[in-house]
């Protein structure tokens, strides 16, 4: 299945040398912000009838899957975890999907979109990944609720780039949208995004604490004004992460932002994604709401490490007949 536009240049899949203008923000406009609105019964209705708009089947069904595949960040961000278990994580972002079910759908090999670690596994993960073109990427700026002191923030941003990370997911303070304070979010993104210099920021909203869809809206303009290159829904630590509603509120303002400024944002939802199913109402948003250009790895992600078995087991079933037992796709 073709999910690129004609228009789209021959590029690699990942961040770093995409030939995409890089987002460079702009001046704070609160006339826009504040002129944005949220019609929530209307989003909730038309998110509702999401999941039975389109029915994807068979070799369409597979295809999409693949490509599903190649725009997860593959995550691990657990207290206990150890150099052993990151690289497991980056064997299996190296290679996703057996060879064996590969070959049955005479497909090339494919890798995950980027690996996500907390900053003291990027060396691991660098050294498990080398010569493979997969990112690496850092949760940063006191992951996940952002409360350490600023300074700080923006000092641990400077360490994972210097350690090698090529993409920065940062938290930004829910306080300065909770309270509207656009000028602080906007100053405190600008801030996060400079700390990065050429690495990739993706800034996550925490959509599930903002209080409402109209500030989610706000908060991902301002973010995009400042010079995200992605906005992101959750940390995968709240009890509320990426839903139908929140999407559609996101990606529409991504598309205001291109719309006016010409410049293209990418988007990434972040937990409770965890089946295949899921994954293709999703994919079947991005490509109704944003074209098929947002249909790649440089402007899509799912922060979802736990769909990639769910889609092995799909994709098995139709390349043998039979589902497999999930032990046979564990991360490890």
């Amino acid at each position: 299945m073709d999910t690129q536009s004609s228009e789209s240049p021959v590029r690699n899949a990942h961040l770093p040398q995409v030939t995409e203008p890089r987002n460079p923000g702009m001046e704070l406009d609160l006339d826009w912000v504040r002129a944005v609105q949220a019609n929530t019964s209307a989003i909730e209705r038309r998110a509702a009838t999401l999941p039975g708009r389109r029915s994807v089947k068979k070799d369409y069904q597979a295809a999409w899957l693949l490509k599903a595949v190649t725009m997860i960040d593959l995550t691990t961000l657990s207290g206990d975890d150890t150099v052993g278990r990151v690289r497991r994580l980056c064997a299996k972002a190296r290679q996703p999907v057996s060879s064996s079910l590969l070959q049955a759908m005479d497909m090339p090999p494919i890798t995950t979109g980027a690996v996500c670690v907390y900053h003291d596994m990027i060396e691991t993960a660098l050294d498990a990944l080398k010569g493979t073109g997969i990112p690496v990427a850092a949760v940063s700026t006191g992951f996940p609720a952002g409360l350490s002191p600023f300074h700080l923030r923006v000092a641990e941003i400077e360490e994972s780039v210097k350690a090698g990370a090529e993409e920065i997911d940062i938290v930004i303070s829910r306080r300065h949208v909770l309270s509207g304070d656009w000028q602080a979010l906007y100053d405190e993104m600008k801030a996060f995004r400079v700390a990065c210099g050429d690495a990739h920021v993706k800034a996550i909203l925490a959509t599930g604490e903002l209080g409402s869809l109209r500030n989610v809206a706000r908060a991902s303009l301002v973010c995009m004004m400042a010079g995200a290159d992605f906005i992101k829904t959750s940390t995968g630590k709240e009890s509320v992460n990426a839903t139908l509603p929140v999407s559609l509120v996101m990606i529409r303002a991504i598309r205001d932002f291109y719309d006016r400024t010409g410049y293209r944002v990418g988007y990434k939802p972040a937990g409770g994604i965890s089946k295949a199913k899921d994954a293709l109402v999703y994919l079947s948003l991005i490509k109704d709401e944003l074209g098929d250009r947002w249909l790649e790895p440089d402007l899509f992600r799912f922060g979802a490490s736990s769909l990639l078995g769910d889609i092995e087991r799909q994709l098995e079933h139709f390349a043998t007949g039979s589902y497999s037992a999930g032990y046979r796709h564990s991360m490890g």
